[in-house]
């Protein structure tokens, strides 16, 4: 396997009012949020359209279960299903199974000290 991360996918982060702290953002940085947050768009090396996702969520929010840290990230990778066989191989703890969708295929796994973290192999494409 040649490549595991690509780029940083998103950073996604609990928020006591998400939709105060995406006006608060956009109207003293600037940052043109929508219902998800910010979408930042830009081009890899090789000149295709490429996208990392900045979201505030909620503080109840169960998706960064097991973790109970107040953020997760999300990692841009190559190939998902190889790389999760790779990552269990080595030992590194997989929470639960692959989800795809028209705009990619995400897994998740946990870091040492209990960080969940999303790994995504994006079909940047679906947004465009």
């Amino acid at each position: 396997m040649k490549k595991r991360v690509t780029g940083l996918g998103g950073f996604f982060f609990k928020s006591k009012d998400p939709d105060a702290i995406k006006e608060w953002y956009k109207n003293h940085l600037g940052i043109p949020t929508d219902q998800y947050g910010w979408t930042f768009w830009w081009k890899d090396k090789d000149g295709n359209d490429c996208s990392t996702q900045w979201s505030p969520m909620a503080d109840d929010t169960q998706y960064f279960k097991p973790s109970d840290k107040q953020f997760m990230m999300n990692f841009r990778v190559e190939n998902l299903v190889e790389l999760l066989k790779i990552l269990k191989e080595e030992g590194v703890t997989v929470v639960g199974e692959i989800e795809e969708y028209d705009y990619g295929k995400f897994g998740w796994i946990l870091d040492p000290e209990g960080n969940k973290l999303e790994l995504w192999e994006p079909i940047d494409k679906a947004f465009l």
